[in-house]
């Protein structure tokens, strides 16, 4: 594998409208994403579920590592230029997990919405 996959719910249409931001952005051939509602079980790769997918943030670096939650978008962040600098707060000390507690929070919103 030699690029990033971004692992979105395209049910979801708070996620749906960033991953559109994410996908205009420069840097965005870097990564290629994979709407979880419309893709094969099989393009999620080893070790993801669709159910895992769909309830929450996931990447699979080039290397095949995956990395879920707010730090997935970290992953995105480091991928596109104009989302560098939010890149690199996430990984200041402390603040993965500061970054996960409000994911969190956002996702038991998110469940209103899909």
């Amino acid at each position: 594998m030699t690029e990033t996959r971004v692992y979105c719910d395209g049910s979801c249409p708070v996620c749906s409208r960033e991953i559109a931001q994410y996908r205009r952005a420069r840097g965005a051939e870097a990564l290629r994403f994979i709407d979880v509602t419309q893709c094969s079980e099989v393009a999620l790769g080893e070790g993801l579920t669709r159910n895992q997918a769909l309830a929450a943030m996931h990447v699979r670096r080039a290397d095949g590592s995956l990395v879920s939650g707010a730090r997935a978008f970290g992953e995105i962040w480091g991928a596109l230029p104009a989302f560098r600098p939010l890149a690199r707060v996430m990984r200041m000390p402390g603040m993965g997990r500061v970054a996960d507690l409000a994911y969190a929070g956002f996702l038991r919103l998110r469940r209103l919405w899909r």
